[in-house]
């Protein structure tokens, strides 16, 4: 899990489809199929629920699995993002001015 499969599963969840969450962050289809096919992989539970088009058209949901994988993800990044901004602050009297 990283921060471009994050952004696909939220953009899977904005838009209700994988062709369009693809279309939205200018990757193909196949692309962000292969994202998704392989998340589905690392986990029992599945992330991404889909609906076969056809008439009615097809679909594709989060799992409540796979939003709760995204939010515990964008929490890592948030902690992650404040650890480096508490071991970098020593470094600030340091910046050069620009």
């Amino acid at each position: 899990m990283g921060p471009g499969k994050a952004d696909l599963l939220e953009a899977i969840e904005r838009t209700g489809s994988i062709s369009s969450a693809a279309r939205e962050l200018g990757m193909s289809y196949r692309r962000a199929w292969l994202l998704v096919d392989e998340l589905g992989k690392l986990f029992k539970r599945p992330i991404v629920s889909t609906a076969a088009g056809g008439v009615q058209g097809g679909g594709a949901v989060l799992t409540d699995f796979g939003r709760a994988l995204v939010a515990a993800y964008r929490r890592i990044e948030d902690r992650a993002a404040e650890v480096a901004r508490a071991e970098l602050i020593a470094f600030e009297s340091d910046l050069a001015d620009v």
